[in-house]
């Protein structure tokens, strides 16, 4: 499940890849335009700027921006740097994973292996959806919202 770290984490992905090319903006200015509170912003885009996927620049003219264009950024990369694996379960992870306490054979657990298949397919989805792909769909969304009013 995707935590609220991650829901903010895109949403100021989202923002700063809709500014015009070599803009930046406040951690303040992120916060209000997407309800985020500002503190919790804070860690969140400090974690985003130490995996590569932004880049802040101090004084006049700083802010945050992004380290790549939005159509390098992978969806999957940015889940798992602000929330860890995709797996819904530990031991279905390929990177975190852990036996089960309750499990005595983890080879032919039946919900390993269901939860193994969700892990993959979730993989498939974010790991292939860019930031760019992301903010497209957002957009068809609010546009057939609108059109549905």
């Amino acid at each position: 499940m995707l935590t609220k770290k991650g829901k903010y984490g895109l949403k100021a992905l989202a923002d700063l890849a809709k500014l015009p090319p070599g803009e930046t903006a406040f951690i303040t200015d992120i916060a209000e335009r997407n309800n985020i509170p500002k503190k919790f912003l804070d860690a969140i885009l400090l974690e985003l700027r130490k995996a590569g996927i932004l880049r802040s620049k101090k004084g006049p003219g700083g802010g945050y921006s992004l380290s790549k264009t939005a159509d390098e950024i992978r969806i999957g990369q940015v889940i798992r740097t602000l929330d860890g694996p995709l797996a819904p379960i530990r031991c279905a992870s390929r990177t975190a994973f852990e036996v089960c306490d309750d499990c005595s054979n983890p080879d032919e657990c039946l919900v390993r292996l269901s939860m193994t298949e969700v892990r993959d397919a979730m993989a498939e989805i974010l790991d292939n959806m860019t930031l760019s792909q992301f903010i497209d769909s957002d957009q068809s969304a609010a546009a057939e919202k609108e059109t549905a009013s």
